[in-house]
């Protein structure tokens, strides 16, 4: 079989740590003289005509204030709506592009990061995402996947990026869907080892092993069921590659929301871990985020506004700590990131365009008094990267 990626993953990986470092990690002046800036953010603006990216410095004190140039133009076109995924922005491993999800073009863009946080085209910016309706992408080393949601172009299909930022088809790895079965989420495991993609249409999970080639093999039994309607928002736990946490956002009735808790065995077979699934306590559960430590789990409620707040026994089990409201209203949280170092928890707000900050102590939120920072006129913000 040919090897396009596995020798690429460990010193990519290595750049990436040193990028992430090197923007969140040493605090650069800000020229106006007030708070430093010690990293970025960015938001998929999924704008139509071209699509943009709003980009963001990221103060020392938690505000937020526009780059030199935002928003910046990455090649495709969005839909002007909220895409209904987890994903649709990432970096790339070695911390140089973001990859954005143009799904009104059913393209794939790839954008430069200067050392200033601004963006710049590659000029090879732009590739099909060789199905329709892009939604989500997963990066390992140089190895990218996307999940297609579209009817009659719905799968899940792999690319390789190299260093100048070009990304190629990657042959053989296109795995179709059902139509209707609407893709949500893919996604890798830490360890580059696995795959995993949540059918929000079909209530189901796809698990898959990651071969040296790059190309995927399903486990056995998979697809999964899921353990409520609506599987969405996915993490593998950042300090055990072994286990997966998936929320379940469509259960329908009143704070009927559950995060599901699964064993990840070497064959990618997924097992229930506990009582899974956990009772959420609110509504529409859709997107997940764990600590770097593997402590805590957030997950955005985005029919409540809230975020539910869980810890994570080391064996699995989630124990909900509590909800915490946004202090701002109905926003319809999408899409959320920890910082590199997890002092704060970065949410995009699809309802009120715009970008909400919570400071992070353990397993406590508290909103920032910046918060929110507002999305760019027109934008339809799905899709958050921060550095």
């Amino acid at each position: 079989m040919r090897k396009v990626w596995l020798g690429a993953v460990a010193p990519v990986a290595a750049a990436a740590a040193a990028a992430v470092f090197a923007a969140g990690g040493a605090a650069a002046p800000n020229s106006s003289g007030g708070p430093a800036v010690v990293g970025h953010i960015y938001v998929n603006d999924n704008t139509t005509g071209v699509n943009t990216v709003a980009g963001f410095d990221r103060l020392a004190d938690g505000t937020l204030t526009p780059i030199a140039g935002s928003p910046f133009a990455v090649g495709g076109a969005g839909t002007g709506h909220a895409v209904a995924s987890q994903g649709s922005l990432q970096l790339s491993a070695d911390g140089r592009y973001l990859l954005v999800v143009d799904a009104g073009t059913n393209e794939i863009s790839v954008v430069r990061i200067k050392p200033d946080g601004s963006l710049q085209s590659t000029g090879v910016e732009v590739v099909s995402s060789n199905g329709i309706d892009p939604v989500s992408i997963a990066v390992s080393g140089a190895l990218v996947y996307v999940a297609n949601a579209g009817a009659g172009g719905t799968n899940y299909t792999g690319f390789t990026l190299n260093a100048g930022g070009q990304l190629r088809p990657l042959p053989g790895s296109t795995l179709p869907l059902a139509d209707g079965s609407q893709p949500g989420d893919i996604l890798f495991s830490g360890d580059g080892s696995k795959v995993a993609g949540a059918r929000v249409g079909s209530s189901q999970i796809d698990s898959f092993t990651v071969g040296s080639d790059g190309l995927l093999t399903p486990a056995p039994g998979s697809p999964f069921p899921a353990q409520g309607l609506g599987p969405f928002g996915s993490e593998f736990r950042p300090t055990d590659a072994s286990q997966l946490f998936v929320s379940n956002a469509h259960n329908g009735g009143v704070n009927l929301g559950t995060v599901s808790a699964f064993s990840v065995a070497g064959d990618g077979t997924l097992s229930s871990i506990g009582a899974s699934p956990f009772a959420d306590l609110q509504n529409a559960p859709c997107w997940v985020e764990i600590s770097a430590d593997g402590r805590y789990l957030f997950a955005v409620n985005t029919a409540s506004s809230t975020i539910s707040r869980f810890s994570i026994a080391t064996g699995g089990t989630l124990t909900l700590l509590g909800s915490t409201p946004f202090a701002h209203g109905p926003v319809g949280p999408e899409d959320a990131r920890l910082s590199p170092d997890g002092s704060t928890l970065w949410v995009v707000d699809a309802g009120a365009d715009a970008v909400s900050g919570f400071s992070v102590d353990g397993g406590a939120l508290t909103e920032l008094p910046s918060s929110p920072t507002a999305a760019p006129s027109g934008a339809a913000p799905s899709g958050i990267v921060v550095t």
